[in-house]
């Protein structure tokens, strides 16, 4: 019963444990608080917290490793106020068990720092006296006390002003030979601790001028991790250097495409085909994507992520900067690309602004006649039916506009012609607009589009 461990004679009992110089009556307190913290549902009233600040000051190491197990439970179930510990002075001791030698201690201050650091406010006193100890537990041959150093390290990366004082620090080193850790979770917070540094333009620099491109190779070495979420955080990562063209240089000659093909066929391909857009967009990387591949795997995953909007807009904008080249154009021609943009026109879930970009895209691609060809082969019946229904939405002028874009560049062949003569009087209805529309856009495709059903 709580009320009953919580009472006023149990506060007074255990004040008198706690200040006692009996070591063995101490550690009789710090098990009543670790008993407390497996037990307590409630927040734990203020006036407990004495106590335990009488316990965290103990010369006896155990009773010092007990409590601050005690600690770290309350402030995992928020059983205690992360400000309040800060404002009683806990973080002094707490730190100081950092220099105890023991690694239980110092992996339960590790994770007292790392819960007092989630709250924004307790940041300021982390930093001024925290850093420097934890950089040096960061680098402990103990694998627990490393992974909990890191762990509080990535809670320090969450703020512009703390992550300048970590790198003043000389966190960045840490945390880049971090990356080669055999534990994947100290990988994890490394790698997520990075990302959240290059997040910040300024400390490009600095995390890039490790020699040897120790950082990227690093990087792409944990990108082929068999644990998803570090493959994932690291593709992140680079994606964020990746905004810097001479990077994007470095990681072609480094040989990024096949780890990132690798992603694509993971059930994650976000990241990577998100890095791989905007590998895509600096022409000269482009005949080094086309060479690898990399548009057999982008039709390969058009068709398996249908309703995946991040997938379909990167796919279709790698499409398009691939078909720059004559290589390029014919690598989508022999791929699953164009069957896999036409594909993506039926799915149910997706939005107006995907299907834009899917329309702007086969418009585009329809501005090379090898392709035209190909993609008045390939489209099928229902999807020519959805692209007349798009280009009957007036409400979104630029989807209309692309749709009908398409249709007016079909190769009127006996079989387009069989295709579209359901739906003449459907199209008739927004050709008609579109001649009436004051853009003259819309009128010159209106003629376009009745001149190329002539044909027919």
């Amino acid at each position: 019963d709580e009320t009953q461990l919580l009472n006023q004679e149990s506060l007074q009992g255990l004040n008198r444990l706690a200040t006692s110089e009996n070591t063995d009556l101490q550690m009789t307190a710090a098990m009543y608080y670790l008993h407390l913290s497996h037990h307590l549902k409630s927040p734990l009233p203020d006036a407990f917290m004495q106590p335990v600040m009488a316990l965290l000051l103990s010369t006896d190491l155990n009773v010092q490793k007990t409590i601050s197990l005690s600690l770290v439970n309350l402030l995992v179930k928020n059983n205690v106020c992360k400000e309040l510990v800060i404002e009683m002075g806990m973080l002094e001791p707490i730190l100081e068990l950092f220099n105890s030698g023991d690694a239980t201690a110092q992996c339960h201050s590790c994770a007292c720092v790392t819960m007092l650091a989630s709250s924004e406010s307790n940041r300021e006193a982390i930093m001024v006296d925290g850093i420097i100890p934890l950089l040096a537990l960061a680098k402990s041959y103990d694998p627990q006390v490393q992974q909990n150093a890191t762990w509080a390290l990535l809670h320090l990366t969450q703020s512009d002003w703390s992550i300048r004082i970590l790198c003043q620090a000389g966190a960045i080193p840490v945390l880049v030979l971090l990356l080669q850790s055999s534990d994947s979770e100290v990988q994890f917070y490394s790698c997520t601790a990075l990302c959240n540094i290059a997040a910040v333009q300024e400390h490009h620099p600095k995390l890039l001028s490790i020699g040897g491109h120790f950082l990227l190779k690093s990087l792409l070495t944990l990108m082929s991790s068999s644990v998803q979420k570090n493959s994932t955080q690291a593709c992140r990562c680079l994606e964020t250097f990746s905004k810097n063209v001479l990077i994007q240089e470095q990681l072609i000659d480094l040989d990024c495409v096949l780890p990132l093909k690798a992603l694509l066929k993971t059930s994650s391909p976000e990241s990577a085909i998100t890095l791989l857009s905007a590998l895509s967009a600096h022409l000269p990387n482009n005949d080094v994507l086309v060479s690898e591949g990399l548009l057999d795997e982008i039709g390969q995953l058009l068709h398996h992520h249908r309703s995946s909007s991040v997938i379909i807009t990167h796919s279709g904008k790698i499409i398009t900067d691939l078909c720059s080249s004559c290589m390029g154009q014919q690598a989508v021609m022999e791929s699953l690309c164009l069957s896999g943009l036409l594909w993506a026109l039926l799915s149910p879930t997706l939005s107006d602004e995907t299907l834009l970009h899917v329309t702007s895209h086969l418009h585009h691609l329809m501005t090379w006649d090898l392709l035209k060809s190909n993609l008045s082969v390939t489209i099928t019946s229902d999807q020519v039916s959805r692209l007349v229904k798009l280009s009957g939405q007036i409400q979104n002028p630029q989807l209309s506009y692309n749709s009908a874009a398409i249709i007016s560049k079909l190769e009127m062949t006996g079989e387009m012609v069989q295709l579209l003569r359901p739906h003449y009087i459907t199209m008739l209805e927004y050709l008609l607009v579109f001649l009436k529309n004051k853009d003259v856009k819309f009128q010159q495709l209106g003629i376009v589009t009745i001149f190329n059903l002539k044909k027919g």
